[in-house]
């Protein structure tokens, strides 16, 4: 019998459709299912227009935890909707303030053992539990709770080996920052990370989720851990023993490539702005004057991360110049904090208690002063993310957090002891957390009688025509590397509370790279059918958040050629009827300019066949020039897209 690995015993015994050959299209049975809000409207209107009566996988949450802020009635009328259309489908409804979703979800619904897939990227989190846990695009999961195998490139399995122990000042976030400092944003790109060796026993199941978490940032598909005695202890202080089996790597096993972190070499690290990847040792930068210190995010949303800032910051007061922001993870942390006293060092320390939900890390509140330097335990830093044009976010651990917040100036941790006399506080954690789920509102048995509630912000999805023929559309962007779903179409308090309202969405799409984007695509569709943009590599990095395709589809987008795509961005611009095409050569990249008109021929059977796509290049001064570009669509992808999406694949097997 073949030796498994983690990752290929999780795969295998879920595999539906195809085989484990890297590289192929699988198809995998999915046990769970996770929805957050800045997705979820979007997902249960699809599942709407799916026709859907009730959810078919085993657990389907809808998480309330990126809109908090009701400033208005758009929020609030959405969270109305998504509790309706929760009761309606069959699914779990985390009410807002009672967490964010991932953390949420491991300490109430994760076992493993089991897949799930999110309409959140960093839903990998869950891999900490020995769970397949993969971000996706909201189509994608709304048709995983239609009883639907999620599809995926079967990626090729990254063994990482830890050994030895951090020492002190160091944490989990570390470790992610290192692996990050190694691989950069790409470098996890068709891969799953397993983390295995003997310096897990001394990683806690939420230490776990602070590096399965952040795999998203290196673009991996999602990170594995086994599932032992560290898990089991876990779920025991969740009262949840009982769902607990053991998932380990078998003797013998292979990988598909190698790397190996020694956990007693490891120094305290950040990222510099404006990319996860840009990671230096702390002692680089240390000295630089900041404003601003945030402590939260699905990132570090451990009980043990906001108790070792508040022990950092004990009997002691935090810089006049600094603001410190505390975004708890959830209730359930609230009264755990209050218990264990971290809460009552941090607010007389001078800390800013916030909502349990993602708030500053999704750009919902706590932006940064102009021009100031604002240290983050969250996973992201692109840029204006925070909500300020000028930001320079560093993203960081919570020891480098709390001790800079101290300073007034960013603080390598391993210098409180010289600075205050500081010992290294060590964290003991309990052997039974106080549990609460008082805000998690269960499915009911029978909701085909429930009318969904539709604020006047809430509008039906479009209808997306099917795939033309012929093209004959101008290039309205050129970009470069690593373009972010935030660029695309950005996060924050003025924009998000139209993502169920696509007409107005919309307008702020790629407003972060050419605020003159929206009225130029509208002119083009109205005057020649659509447009297209050109990237060069990892285009749409970061969120699964679908309106980086939807909107600009509704824009009248007709490709995207690109040298290479973030993963759930390239499965979510085919879920929408938008053409993935890549580059061959980075020569033919550079020949074409952002206003040149473009022209495509016989483009159906050209996508269907397989033949090389051609692309004809014109513009006012003369210029025609003609190359090709590919695609690397499955069959199943073809034949969804030349439909218009698979919303229209759905109406056409419910017959609606």
């Amino acid at each position: 019998m073949k030796a498994y690995n983690v990752a290929q015993k999780l795969i295998d015994s879920h595999l539906v459709i195809g085989e484990m050959i890297p590289g192929s299209e699988i198809g995998i049975k999915i046990d769970q299912a996770l929805l957050q809000d800045a997705t979820g409207t979007l997902v249960q209107l699809e599942l709407e227009a799916m026709g859907l009566k009730k959810a078919k996988t085993e657990v389907a949450v809808q998480y309330v935890d990126h809109n908090l802020l009701q400033t208005d009635f758009k929020n609030a009328d959405d969270h109305l909707f998504l509790l309706s259309g929760a009761q309606r489908f069959g699914l779990w409804y985390s009410r807002p303030g009672n967490g964010v979703s991932h953390p949420v979800h491991m300490e109430r619904f994760g076992k493993p053992g089991k897949t799930l897939v999110g309409s959140d990227s960093h839903s990998c989190a869950a891999g900490s539990l020995g769970m397949l846990a993969i971000g996706t695009g909201g189509l994608d999961v709304a048709a995983a709770i239609a009883g639907e195998p999620y599809f995926v490139t079967m990626p090729k399995v990254m063994g990482v080996k830890l050994t030895g122990k951090l020492p002190d000042w160091v944490s989990a976030k570390d470790i992610i920052l290192e692996m990050l400092r190694r691989h950069g944003v790409k470098g996890g790109v068709g891969k799953i990370l397993e983390y295995y060796g003997d310096g897990l026993k001394n990683l806690s199941a939420m230490d776990r989720h602070v590096i399965a978490n952040m795999g998203a940032e290196l673009g991996a598909t999602t990170s594995v851990f086994p599932s032992d005695d560290e898990t089991k202890r876990f779920l025991r202080s969740q009262a949840r023993e009982e769902d607990w089996i053991e998932l380990v790597a078998d003797e013998g096993c292979n990988y598909d490539l190698h790397e190996e972190i020694r956990l007693d070499e490891l120094v305290p690290l950040i990222a510099q702005p404006t990319s996860p990847g840009n990671v230096v040792p702390v002692s680089e930068v240390a000295g630089k004057p900041i404003g601003q210190v945030v402590i939260g995010s699905s990132a570090n949303p451990g009980l043990r991360d906001f108790w070792m800032a508040g022990a950092i910051v004990k009997d002691r007061s935090i810089d006049n110049e600094v603001s410190f922001d505390i975004n708890p993870t959830s209730r359930q942390i609230i009264q755990n904090m209050i218990d264990n006293r971290a809460f009552a060092n941090l607010i007389k320390a001078g800390a800013r208690f916030h909502q349990s939900g993602c708030m500053g890390c999704i750009g919902m509140g706590q932006a940064p002063a102009s021009d100031t330097i604002s240290l983050r335990t969250m996973p992201r830093n692109f840029p204006s993310r925070s909500g300020t044009e000028d930001d320079q976010v560093y993203l960081c651990s919570p020891e480098t957090a709390a001790a800079s917040a101290l300073t007034g100036k960013i603080t390598d941790p391993r210098g409180l002891e010289k600075l205050f006399g500081m010992s290294y506080p060590q964290y003991v954690s309990p052997e039974m957390e106080i549990i609460n789920t008082q805000l998690l509102v269960a499915p009911l048995e029978d909701g085909s009688q429930i009318e969904l509630k539709k604020g006047p912000n809430i509008k039906a999805l479009p209808h997306i025509d099917p795939l033309e023929d012929n093209y004959e559309v101008p290039v309205l962007l050129k970009m470069g590397d690593n373009v972010s779903t935030d660029e695309i179409l950005k996060a924050g308090a003025e924009v998000l509370p139209f993502r169920s309202n696509l007409p107005e969405i919309s307008k702020y799409t790629f407003t972060v790279i050419d605020d003159s984007f929206y009225d130029r695509a509208m002119e083009s569709k109205s005057q020649h059918g659509g447009h297209i943009v050109v990237a060069k590599e990892n285009y749409a990095q970061g969120s699964s958040r679908e309106h980086a395709a939807l909107a600009p589809k509704y824009l009248g987008q007709v490709a995207v050629i690109a040298l290479s795509y973030a993963r759930i961005a390239w499965q979510n611009l085919a879920n929408f009827g938008v053409l993935p095409l890549e580059f061959i050569t980075i020569e033919d990249y550079d020949k074409i300019e952002q206003g040149d008109t473009v022209s495509f021929k016989n483009l159906r059977n050209d996508i269907k066949d397989r033949n090389p796509i051609k692309v004809k290049v014109s513009n006012d001064s003369g210029k025609k020039l003609e190359f090709e570009v590919k695609h690397t669509l499955s069959d199943r992808q073809i034949n969804m897209l030349l439909k218009g999406g698979i919303i229209n694949e759905f109406k056409a097997k419910l017959n609606l």
